[in-house]
């Protein structure tokens, strides 16, 4: 979860909306709660027809008369105590026949009719205290004296609770009630009703500008998150883009970081909000019994062990399923990418059938998923049942007994009536429907790390090529170019490069020949700093490519590669691509230059500013090529790097496109890597290489003469052409 912690920091720095989205979800937890304290003035005075005067002036009455019972009996059991100890347990026996008789006699006298809430209480204490008398005087071994100084210890709490409940209502009574509460019953039903109604209205009032708040943190986290990705994707050498792959690139950016936003705002939206609605609950639970709330979230603990261990399940099922859906992505991007040889050679069935495989495997992998996630709900739901269950036979038991304490531990200060039990019981059943949503949110706050620990991992990663750290100035190239002794590999098995010397002087073309996979390309790459040598320097006018920034080094460097990249924008704005602050003359200039001119304003519709399509495809490969050495020629490099820049173009372009290079190469390095006679014949030297090693140096008619290998070159690649 550290990096969900990371993405989360993110979401934090917008400090006002995340105060702000807390105020508003504050506000929904109180009023969430306080509509269902709504059902205590229901039950007191709809389910009996009174106004809330007639239940103030009753509540009052009873509370008098339950201090008035309290105080004598207190004072009974002082004068019990008082007296001589040896005629104690028959002072307490004539005491439980006296309470007995009391009892048989009120209760037949109510036997018929509707006694009051005081009598009802009473006759209940007074079976209370029947069911103590019968302990105590049937335990020989009791000390009655110190059993009635216990009770008259917990009588003299309950007289001090009686006296807080009595000035409670009394205040409620007289600063509430009698000023602004209707008299009629139905009138007060209706008031209630309404102050529930508008209550309902703020709730959802403030929950929308949560929603809001909250999108608007998660979506800016998302932003700069995605920023920050590519940022450092950019930064990354060409050996990492290998490794990797765009198509898991692509996963990691879309898929992985559409669930990191959908869990941050589920993080900050429900994650928050329902909490806090479940506490605005528990509080008013707490307020009526705290201690018969403890005891009825016992279960707690089991369900907080039991989900923890699913959400480690949760997290690796949801990393596994991203792995899958980055293969998805790139068996789309092979078949798309290659979708002419695929038609070519009747592949369809082959590719469909990769598809299915791995779609099935997400799939599984889906399922897996769903099945711990299907057991989220069942957890939460069991938990909120089974805290109600226990709650409702405890309450059951202390309302019906009248009791105060259960398994000898004070559950209230004084006995629980109807409808603050209620209250109770939908205080909880309040608390279980947050607990109930916090499961939906579950799996994808899950799902949000483990796509955090994915979009984290490439952003943590470092390049080997890195920028010194006290950058030496380079002027403009002058001098020359040396490979002084460079060892290159990709895997430390398989060298590369050997042991390459090589000076190329300022304004000196040289061409690099050899056998396919004999290190040119990777030769070519090391000037440019695309890679670092792994033995040896790369130096240009006898300063370290190491030491030089990468803007100062490429700001000096063309290339125009075999496989010629346009962007999806105009013709115009892929010229100056690279030098942004060129003007449309000078675009023009250098159109002139490499020959694309003429077709870009007879050819083209809209021609400068026609849009080239994705990668150029709306042009011919010739028409690419003259367009991206236009983009070179505008940079005016000191350095020059055509690598097989003409191998898949047409006679006709490649011919205009020699006749640019003869002009433009001259007083810049250049260098080519080539399989063209006539690209060759622009080469003040040659380079033959094989296996990562120089072979020969020298012109065409001295390699003829001396190097085996470039004769069976020149016989095999270059006599047609030439």
């Amino acid at each position: 979860m550290n990096n969900f912690v990371r993405a989360m920091r993110l979401s934090l720095q917008y400090r006002w909306t995340f105060a702000a989205s807390i105020v508003c979800a504050l506000a929904v937890a109180v009023l969430w709660g306080g509509n269902i304290s709504a059902i205590y003035p229901f039950m007191a005075v709809a389910m009996e027809g009174k106004s809330l005067h007639t239940w103030a002036d009753r509540t009052i009455d009873t509370a008098e008369q339950r201090i008035a019972f309290l105080t004598g009996e207190i004072d009974h059991l002082d004068k019990l105590l008082a007296g001589d100890p040896a005629g104690l347990r028959a002072n307490l026996e004539a005491d439980r026949d006296a309470k007995r008789a009391q009892l048989e006699a009120e209760e037949k006298i109510h036997r018929n009719g509707k006694a009051t809430d005081a009598e009802l209480q009473r006759m209940a204490e007074l079976r209370s205290q029947l069911e103590r008398l019968d302990v105590e005087l049937g335990n020989p071994a009791l000390d009655l004296h110190a059993a009635l100084a216990t009770d008259r210890a917990a009588k003299q709490t309950r007289l001090e609770a009686e006296d807080k409940w009595l000035s409670r209502c009394q205040w409620l009574d007289e600063k509430i009630i009698k000023p602004y509460m209707p008299h009629d019953a139905f009138a007060t039903v209706l008031l209630v009703a309404g102050i529930l109604l508008v209550m309902t209205l703020l709730k959802c009032v403030f929950l929308i500008f949560n929603t809001i708040l909250v999108a608007r943190m998660s979506q800016l986290a998302t932003f700069n998150l995605t920023k920050t990705f590519y940022r450092r994707t950019l930064r990354m050498d060409l050996a990492a883009f290998s490794a990797e792959g765009s198509s898991d690139l692509m996963s990691r950016f879309t898929y992985d970081m559409e669930s990191l936003s959908h869990g941050l705002r589920e993080l900050f939206g429900k994650f928050v909000r329902e909490p806090l609605k479940m506490v605005a609950c528990l509080i008013g639970a707490a307020w009526i019994s705290w201690p018969l709330l403890v005891l009825s979230m016992l279960l707690a603990p089991v369900a907080g062990v039991l989900i923890r261990m699913l959400s480690k399940a949760l997290k690796r099922a949801n990393r596994r399923a991203m792995e899958e859906m980055s293969q998805i992505y790139s068996t789309l991007d092979e078949t798309l990418q290659g979708i002419k040889v695929v038609k070519a050679f009747t592949m369809e069935r082959q590719e469909r059938r990769r598809f299915h495989h791995n779609s099935k495997q997400y799939y599984r992998k889906s399922m897996k998923i769903a099945r711990y996630d299907s057991l989220t709900r069942p957890l939460t739901e069991m938990l909120g049942i089974g805290t109600i269950c226990v709650a409702l036979l405890a309450g059951a038991y202390l309302g019906i007994k009248q009791e105060t304490h259960l398994f000898g531990i004070r559950m209230s200060q004084r006995p629980l009536d109807l409808e603050s039990l209620m209250v109770f019981f939908a205080m909880l059943a309040g608390a279980s429907d947050p607990a109930r949503k916090l499961s939906e949110v579950f799996s994808r706050i899950q799902r949000a790390a483990a796509a955090a620990d994915r979009v984290f991992q490439l952003i943590d990663r470092q390049p080997s090529v890195v920028e010194p750290a006290r950058p030496v100035v380079l002027a403009r190239h002058h001098r020359d170019l040396v490979f002084d002794r460079v060892q290159f590999h990709y895997q430390p098995s398989q060298a590369v490069l050997q042991d390459i010397n090589l000076r190329v002087a300022y304004g000196e073309t040289v061409a690099i020949v050899g056998p396919n996979g004999c290190g040119k390309t990777t030769l070519a790459n090391l000037i440019p700093r695309f890679y670092d040598p792994i033995g040896g320097s790369v130096r240009l006018d006898g300063i370290d490519l190491r030491e030089v920034r990468f803007k100062d080094l490429r700001g000096q460097i063309g290339l125009v590669t075999q496989e010629t990249l346009l962007f999806d924008d105009t013709v115009a704005n892929n010229i100056r691509y690279g030098s942004p602050q060129a003007t449309r003359e000078e675009v023009i200039g250098a159109a002139q230059q490499a020959h694309a001119h003429r077709f870009i304003e007879e050819k083209l519709e809209n021609g400068y500013e026609m849009i080239v399509g994705p990668r150029g495809s709306l042009l011919s490969g010739g028409q690419r090529q003259r367009i991206a050495l236009a983009r070179a020629i505008l940079r005016d490099p000191s350095v020059l790097i055509l690598d097989e820049a003409t191998s898949q173009i047409d006679l006709e372009s490649e011919q205009l496109i020699h006749k640019v290079l003869e002009q433009f190469i001259r007083n810049r390095t250049t260098v080519i890597i080539t399989h063209r006679m006539s690209t060759l014949s622009l080469a003040d030297r040659i380079v033959v290489m094989e296996a990562g090693r120089i072979l020969e140096v020298g012109t065409h008619d001295e390699l003829l003469r001396k190097s085996d290998l470039y004769r069976r070159l020149y016989d095999i690649q270059f006599r047609e052409s030439a």
